[in-house]
């Protein structure tokens, strides 16, 4: 009776030693580092308790979106210690997929198209209404009131079209904030941008522009405004204004996007590449696919505001109504 159980007892450790051994080769320093080099087979590699004992640690190192420890210790009170530590485990080398779906509770319902960056809907918290991602806190005061007055509104003078497509064209020397806080001098030196006025500006004129240091503008883009109002005037003969050539290729009407993140918004469109290529051809300097869609985004013949921006209602208020504001 006494062998008997003697060798129960050995059938028994040496069964328990082979699960052991198989799970310890699952967590073995050369297999872990292939599934995740993370660090998981320093704690594994010691013994299954340890690693109990580290998965919060873990957790948060694996999927910095987790709020909650209790979706990798959760465990039903009626299973054993090992069935937990190998559930503990297998969850620790599932798929990142599957960790997010497991970490992000149906009891914690998110909001379509709300970011953990998002604020509320009606503004920041600080009074201030929401705008485009792009705009912060640190943002000019120029830049943010283009933002909020004249980005994405749609414009039919040929003046300000002229104006607008100028100005973009002046992104490739400098950055928006740059080109608005002199903007009113700019458009003072050139006249208001009356394309008639600027086609007629003599090398003198051209040259004071250039030695201007409150302009800064470098003598290529000087010439290439008054080149551009050149073959504005030919347009206007062509098609009866610059604003019709323009809206035309928008079947006059502007295009409305839904965009909810700045990752979203093209640097250019099949629309800009067709204007840009038919610009070049009649003569026009500075206009390619990237600074015609910067135009039609300024000039509101595209709606790229976020959706979440409060001027996106406005303007697409504003952009179903086409030829109302001439």
């Amino acid at each position: 009776m006494y062998r008997k159980d003697e060798k129960e007892e050995c059938c028994y450790n040496y069964k328990k030693k082979q699960q052991q051994a198989a799970i310890a080769s699952i967590f073995s320093y050369k297999h872990m580092k292939k599934v995740y080099p993370v660090g998981l087979y320093r704690s594994s590699s010691s013994s299954l308790s340890s690693l109990s004992s580290n998965s919060s640690s873990l957790s948060l190192t694996l999927s910095q979106n987790s709020n909650d420890e209790s979706s990798l210790t959760d465990h039903s009170s009626s299973s054993s210690p090992f069935d937990h530590k190998v559930s503990l485990a297998l969850r620790l080398i599932a798929p990142p997929r599957q960790r997010r779906r497991e970490q992000n509770s149906p009891t914690v319902p998110r909001p379509v198209g709300v970011h953990d960056h998002d604020h509320d809907q009606d503004g920041d918290g600080d009074g201030e209404p929401r705008r485009c991602n792009w705009i912060t806190k640190n943002s000019d005061k120029a830049y943010v009131a283009f933002h909020d007055e004249c980005w994405g509104v749609p414009v039919y003078e040929d003046n300000q079209l002229f104006e607008l497509l100028s100005l973009c064209g002046m992104l490739m020397d400098y950055n928006w904030t740059e080109i608005l806080k002199r903007k009113e001098l700019i458009r003072k030196a050139f006249g208001g941008f009356d394309p008639n006025v600027v086609a007629k500006m003599d090398e003198n004129q051209i040259m004071e522009f250039i030695s201007d240091k409150a302009l800064s503008l470098v003598e290529c883009r000087v010439r290439c405004i008054v080149d551009n109002a050149k073959c504005i005037l030919k347009i206007v003969r062509e098609f009866g204004s610059l604003s019709g050539y323009m809206w035309g290729y928008m079947n006059h009407k502007p295009t409305v996007n839904k965009f909810r993140q700045p990752r979203n918004v093209p640097l250019r469109s099949p629309k800009a590449e067709a204007m840009s290529k038919d610009l070049l051809k009649r003569g026009f300097r500075f206009v390619g696919p990237v600074i015609i869609y910067s135009f039609m985004q300024a000039a509101g013949l595209t709606i790229d505001h976020l959706v979440d921006c409060f001027r996106y209602k406005e303007c697409v208020a504003l952009a179903e109504r086409p030829w109302r504001h001439m």
